[in-house]
């Protein structure tokens, strides 16, 4: 589960990271900031890709020893 929704994240902040880029420098507008977007994207995409690299996917929960 962890490791979908760190894909989730990597891919909509990728998206939001080239939208953002594309309507501060380009030709591109969304109707958003694109400052906004810029940001979004970055902080997506790196929360996704550190879910992705440090997590890992397992549907157990391990049982504590008390």
């Amino acid at each position: 589960m962890i490791k979908i929704l760190g894909f989730i994240l990597t891919i909509g902040g990728a998206i939001a990271l080239i939208m953002g880029v594309l309507g501060a420098f380009g030709s591109m507008d969304s109707g958003l900031s694109p400052w906004a977007l810029i940001i979004l994207g970055v902080v997506f995409f790196f929360a996704g890709i550190g879910l992705l690299k440090y997590r890992k996917d397992t549907d157990q929960v391990e049982a504590e020893n008390n």
